[in-house]
């Protein structure tokens, strides 16, 4: 079987992603809008970062091999003990060179330009290429609204989620499948708070659009891997008040953007971080945000700041939450 045989299986109708054909995506390509075509596209995606090439819409062989292992070899796994240092080293101004050694370089603000605060209805993946390849931005990191305790969430099982979109279009899941003292730690807890543990992983790279096409071209963007409170739980077993909900996930987003800052990206994909399944109120997390944000100056460390709101509801009242951060900035 020839390269071409072998991987063309996987983009199975052909269909060009960055060139010209993309009209009727959403019709043409249904494997997405079912759970066991979503499970055999992640099952796809595995082998792809295996074998570390795909063959794209136009026969091209398309290597992905030596950015994959550098992304992997790169991740870093946050523990919340060396978490707490980070806010420190962000004001004295140290920035992690690529060598892995802080180094004094992060100035507020890109040449003392107000960081722009975008509110979008597109995915994180959307968002992502836009940003980068639109744009041709090379500093984009997207937060991964993460499972707590199983690396991908069910994206394996076929399960759509935020998370099990990117674990199906991106390498993210080699990154972080091997960080299993986060989810073991998590599994152990009785309470769905969740520790502050977080994953760190540079320039992975992109290989599918939201309608799980494979990519003519790939791209590389970072991601922070971080689990939201499961507001929904902690509320029925009563573990936690809504105070103290709050200051868990205000703590988490600070380190999310700590992180993001002192690994020197100034770009930022967020979005309605636990507003899913963990049931947290969407109004309460804009506010979470905005308090950090705008209130606390977080917004300084970045030129772009993009919440990627993919809200289906007919009455979309997850984005328009979200909506007054364009206007609290005075975008």
């Amino acid at each position: 079987m020839s390269n071409v045989e072998k991987y063309n299986k996987y983009n199975e109708s052909g269909s060009r992603v960055n060139g010209s054909e993309q009209s009727n995506a959403s019709s043409k390509h249904t494997g997405v809008n079912s759970r066991s075509g979503r499970s055999r596209t992640a099952h796809q995606t595995l082998e792809i970062l295996k074998e570390g090439v795909y063959v794209n819409g136009y026969d091209r062989a398309v290597h992905i091999k030596k950015d994959m292992e550098q992304a992997v070899q790169q991740s870093v796994l946050y523990r919340p003990s060396e978490l707490t240092g980070l806010g420190e080293k962000l004001r004295a101004g140290s920035q992690v060179s690529s060598s892995g050694n802080l180094q004094n370089s992060i100035s507020t603000g890109s040449q003392g330009k107000t960081a722009r605060i975008e509110v979008t209805g597109e995915t994180t993946l959307a968002a992502a290429a836009r940003l980068t390849v639109e744009e041709g931005r090379t500093d984009v990191v997207c937060l991964n609204f993460a499972s707590a305790k199983n690396p991908g969430g069910g994206f394996l099982g076929g399960s759509q989620a935020q998370e099990e979109s990117l674990a199906r279009a991106t390498g993210l899941y080699p990154c972080i499948v091997q960080m299993q003292e986060m989810y073991e730690y998590n599994r152990k807890q009785r309470s769905c708070l969740y520790s502050d543990h977080m994953i760190y992983s540079p320039h992975v790279p992109v290989i599918r659009d939201d309608y799980d096409r494979l990519l003519d071209q790939y791209y590389t963007s970072s991601f922070i891997t971080a689990p939201a409170v499961n507001a929904g739980v902690v509320k029925e077993r009563n573990e936690a008040t809504d105070e103290q909900i709050k200051s868990v996930m205000k703590q988490r987003i600070r380190y999310v953007l700590q992180i993001a800052a002192v690994q020197g990206h100034r770009s930022i994909v967020l979005g309605a971080f636990g507003c899913g399944v963990f049931r947290n109120n969407p109004v309460q997390v804009a506010g979470y945000f905005a308090d950090v944000l705008i209130g606390e100056g977080y917004k300084d460390y970045f030129d772009r700041i993009v919440f990627a709101v993919y809200d289906r509801s007919a009455g979309q009242r997850t984005l328009e939450a979200f909506k007054r951060l364009n206007t609290e900035d005075g975008a």
